[in-house]
């Protein structure tokens, strides 16, 4: 595994340090790799300042670049590189769902012009990658709910804890999701099925408004009521969380069209069972 900070496990996973920039010894283990997954970015998470936004764009053009430059000079390449990529790009719609053909872009109301800007240069240096004999994948990535710390899972539920869990701006945007053990089964299958190339979307087949979202997170809190967040709470909410409102207000109605074309069947394809699953 490569990391900027490597250290040895336990667990038989070897660690190796990059830079995520610039060739080095790291190289050696993707030559001969079976697969390339690449998930590197900083978190969208934060203020988007200026040093920030260039942190965000460039620790994910970077290390796409570096890969598809490591990768082409293997004498024995890996048979498929999965890069990560986000369902933002997709257009902000409440009615529309949208699968891999789905409309892509910018809308101002959604706050997410430099969001789908850092996207577009991401596809573009995976695009550009020269690997002939490697097949390419790029992950169209909804928010993936899982146990971890400061997971979205954790902060919804501690929101709806604390009597926070109503909806949030209009309640009407959708999230798209996707629980954590599909995710991993879907990056198996995708590794699996060598007819499988281009832009997939990793989301569950059914997102949901914010509304209906937040009345879930209530429901595993045992709470009838959470107080709702108009957009100017937001935005007061999201200068002192240091974060930004686009990542709530933003309606991302993805479905994921190639997967279930291609027979990948969800383990977790409705919320309420995702949600149950990682409260025990």
């Amino acid at each position: 595994m490569l990391t900027r900070r490597a250290r040895v496990r336990g667990d038989g996973v070897k660690e190796v340090a990059w830079d995520g920039k610039a060739l080095g010894n790291w190289e050696d283990f993707v030559d001969g790799a079976e697969a390339v997954i690449n998930l590197t970015g900083k978190s969208v998470d934060c203020r988007y300042t200026e040093a920030n936004r260039r942190e965000i764009t460039a620790s994910r053009v970077d290390s796409t670049r570096v890969l598809g430059k490591a990768i082409a000079q293997c004498k024995s390449p890996p048979r498929v590189w999965l890069n990560a990529s986000s369902a933002t790009l997709y257009k902000h719609t409440f009615d529309r769902q949208n699968d891999e053909s789905g409309e892509t872009g910018a809308t101002r109301a959604a706050k997410d012009e430099f969001s789908i800007e850092v996207i577009r240069q991401w596809e573009s240096a995976f695009d550009e990658a020269q690997t002939p004999h490697t097949r390419k994948v790029a992950l169209c990535t909804a928010m993936v709910l899982g146990n971890a710390r400061n997971s979205v899972y954790r902060v919804m539920r501690r929101l709806a804890k604390f009597g926070l869990g109503g909806r949030m701006g209009s309640g009407r945007q959708y999230a798209s999701w996707i629980h954590q053990d599909d995710f991993c089964r879907a990056i198996e299958w995708l590794i699996a099925h060598e007819e499988i190339s281009g832009v997939v979307n990793l989301c569950a087949p059914n997102p949901l408004p914010n509304a209906e979202m937040m009345k879930l997170f209530r429901q595993l809190c045992d709470l009838p009521f959470g107080l709702p967040a108009s957009e100017w709470m937001l935005e007061i909410g999201a200068f002192f969380l240091r974060t930004e409102t686009e990542l709530i207000i933003k309606s991302r109605r993805v479905v994921p069209g190639r997967l279930l074309a291609s027979g990948f069947t969800f383990q977790f394809p409705e919320m309420r069972g995702a949600l149950t699953d990682l409260s025990k």
